[in-house]
């Protein structure tokens, strides 16, 4: 059985004072039972003071992105080598607002993913569909292209150290929630496409996560589903009791 698995995307948030005091409330309202690996994704600004925090405890620490050249003259990137430096145990790739705010390409997307790889770190692929797309019957569509520009050619052992969050970009931060069908039916079809990829096995132990207004009055439902194994995170992190919430649910 998999073990769920939920993360907090605090995005541009939060002063390094406000990340630390959050930092605070999680750890001590975790339960030393809890039945899910829990993290939180910090913005770099406020990685190494939310380490103090963290350090010693359940809870890992991720990035919410990364450049993929080691060092060189990219100002304002940030590289794995930096990452792993400040405690940094996984970072995010291909989250929604990259691809469709920044503009994040899968071919750039996949280059961050190896490059995170290549130093032994953890990666969350994120992949999901746009409301048009979701409209025009392209979910699948879209879930294969990103899911194949993301894993494809990689190792099994490789594999074991990449978790795909299920995204759809219309429920994120809109208030809308994918329906539990709806959820079930997307992470169903990635973990199929991954089996066709890899192997069966390889697929049965992958951690599929869904991200997308997740509360803690939907996550039971949501991660009652089979093939959801966590949730990653937005607005409902931000404030400790929610996401304490949250993670109770699973």
């Amino acid at each position: 059985m998999r073990k769920a698995y939920v993360a907090g995307n605090w995005k541009m948030n939060c002063t390094i004072q406000e990340a630390t005091d959050l930092a605070k409330e999680l750890v001590k309202g975790l339960a030393s039972d809890a039945n899910a690996d829990v993290a939180v994704i910090p913005s770099f600004l406020q990685i190494a003071a939310v380490k103090e925090v963290v350090k010693g405890t359940a809870v890992k620490l991720g990035a919410q992105d990364v450049y993929f050249e080691n060092n060189g003259a990219f100002t304002g990137e940030i590289s794995t080598a930096m990452l792993k430096d400040a405690g940094v145990e996984f970072a995010l790739v291909g989250h929604s607002e990259r691809r469709h705010v920044i503009g994040e390409t899968d071919a750039i997307i996949r280059k961050k993913l190896d490059a995170l790889l290549a130093a032994d770190l953890e990666v969350i692929l994120c992949v999901g569909e746009l409301l048009s797309e979701r409209e025009s019957g392209d979910t699948e569509k879209v879930l294969d292209t990103q899911v194949k520009a993301g894993i494809t050619g990689l190792s099994s052992a490789q594999l074991e150290k990449v978790t795909i969050a299920y995204e759809p970009v219309w429920a994120i931060g809109t208030g809308k929630v994918a329906s539990t069908e709806q959820a079930q039916s997307a992470h169903k079809y990635i973990r199929e496409l991954v089996a066709s990829m890899f192997t069966q096995e390889d697929a049965d132990k992958m951690r599929i996560q869904y991200g997308g207004s997740v509360k803690p009055d939907n996550a039971k439902d949501l991660l009652a589903q089979p093939d959801v194994d966590g949730a990653l995170v937005g607005g409902a992190a931000l404030k400790a009791d929610s996401f304490l919430g949250i993670i109770a649910g699973a």
